[in-house]
């Protein structure tokens, strides 16, 4: 535990994992004291811990030992890595101090790694370490707190959130479906249209994209998916999922016409290539982000394992060459409705002396989740030194991950009463859009994968000057 050497009043962070930790360290380093509070201790009656850690360190990484691809040219999570390290991230500085040899990406020692991070903040002379839980709000003359508890938040500060936010539920089997790039989805087998041509609240009577399937195809991607690998739930994860959001697979084991009369139906829709046809079972994508660059697979919620899922949703005519910006998933997740609770600073609307960092705000990843403390961190640090800070341009990595848990998704209802917003991992469709060549000098036509590896190491050198202006204004 360190001392203090600041007048003014400290930041307190809830949560020594990655987030908390990174937001920890970006609060100290701009000179104001803070106080994180780690619930992992050791007692005499034995040590506490989640379902999850095993240790007490701070930031432990309880999955993978990887911070994945490294790339910035051409991967969002490499253009994150170097947005981070250059705004001083603990949480990269340790990782690059204790990677392993992983080909592309960044990977640590995770014990190696988690002892970094715990010894530089026990050093920080302005960062207390206190081990306990806060078992419910924080005491009102907390002035300042960053909430960073992840998706294993105590059952008591959980219920609390709820009670502040008016939301429903926090902690649930969390059913999520696909998300595709729309640039490779093959528009020549696809078609835009809305079920009956009924126009939404924008007035587009076109508003989803629709894949045909006929019999033959609709059969074998029911034998795909209910052949194909599930993923497994640990014991601590067994939550209810909603019954409106069942896996497709669960569905399609219910019966073989259950998906082509539910997800899947066809009625109210006609093939423009083919309208005396009718097709046998639709696919629809449902615009999933404000850019319009990324589609929801709708009424996809999965628990296949990721391999599969690639391999199986590519079967669908239209889909061949798709590129999954969000893989499916059906895991315990505990995060709040951040587009409605949340400002642009990550502050709680509702109660601003509280922001949120992590997982809890609707991001996915180690990567991810330390960004959000960093910026939430930043956001602290400046409003104790009476100062204003701007979230960094939607154009950059960071910006792109604000922008999306406080209103870059479309808003609505979707099946089960859910709100549309779910946990994302960085990526280029979370950034505005970008145009590389599409002939060269020589006035040959480039190839689209070519065209897009250019397009992303555009939208990188675009997102790095951008943070730089927004670091130096």
């Amino acid at each position: 535990m360190s001392t203090q050497t600041s007048p003014l009043k400290p930041v307190h962070v809830i949560g020594g994992g990655l987030a908390g930790s990174e937001a920890a360290w970006q609060i100290a380093s701009a000179g104001v004291p803070v106080v994180l509070h780690e619930m992992r201790r050791d007692e005499p009656s034995g040590p506490v811990r989640t379902e999850a850690h095993h240790t007490d360190g701070l930031a432990e990484m309880v999955c993978s030992n990887s911070f994945r691809s490294d790339d910035w040219q051409f991967n969002a999570v490499g253009l994150l890595h170097a947005e981070m390290r250059r705004l001083d991230s603990l949480i990269l500085s340790a990782a690059d101090q204790h990677q392993v040899p992983a080909g592309g990406a960044l990977a640590v020692d995770r014990d190696g790694f988690s002892a970094e991070v715990t010894r530089r903040l026990q050093a920080h002379p302005l960062v207390t370490i206190q081990r306990e839980e806060i078992a419910g709000l924080p005491p009102e003359d907390w002035d300042n707190v960053v909430v960073a508890t992840g998706p294993l938040t105590s059952p008591a500060l959980a219920d609390a959130i709820l009670d502040l936010s008016g939301e429903g539920q926090l902690s649930f089997f969390d059913a999520i479906a696909p998300i595709i790039h729309l640039d490779s989805i093959d528009m020549d087998v696809a078609w835009r249209q809305s079920r009956y041509d009924k126009e939404g609240p924008g007035g587009d009577a076109a508003a989803y994209i629709n894949l045909p399937m006929n019999k033959a195809e609709y059969e074998a991607f029911v034998d795909a998916l209910i052949a194909g690998p599930k993923a497994e739930f640990k014991d601590w994860e067994h939550v209810p999922y909603f019954d409106g959001c069942l896996p497709i697979e669960v569905m399609a084991e219910r019966g073989r016409e259950t998906l082509r009369h539910g997800p899947m139906k066809p009625v109210g829709l006609t093939n423009p290539r083919d309208p005396l046809v009718k097709s046998y079972a639709i696919v629809q994508l449902r615009q999933d982000n404000a850019l319009g660059t990324l589609w929801n697979m709708v009424g996809f919620q999965t628990k296949l394992k990721h391999g599969a899922q690639a391999e199986v949703f590519r079967m669908i005519p239209g889909l061949k060459d798709a590129q999954f910006a969000r893989l499916g998933g059906l895991h315990r997740n505990t995060f709040i409705n951040s587009p409605r609770l949340l400002d642009r600073s990550l502050r709680m609307k509702l109660a601003p002396r509280l922001r949120f960092a992590g997982q809890m705000t609707g991001v996915e990843g180690y990567v991810e989740s330390a960004a959000t403390g960093l910026l939430a961190g930043r956001f602290a640090a400046a409003d104790r030194l009476g100062q204003t800070l701007e979230a960094p341009p939607a154009t950059t990595a960071l910006g792109a991950l604000v922008e999306h848990v406080t209103g870059g998704h479309i808003p609505g209802e979707i099946e089960g009463g859910k709100t549309s917003f779910q946990p994302m991992n960085i990526n280029y469709g979370l950034l505005p859009p970008m145009e590389a060549p599409k002939t060269g000098e020589d006035g040959v036509k480039i190839p689209l994968k070519e065209r897009g590896r250019a397009k992303k190491r555009l939208m990188s050198l675009r997102a790095l000057a951008d943070l730089d202006a927004w670091r130096q204004a």
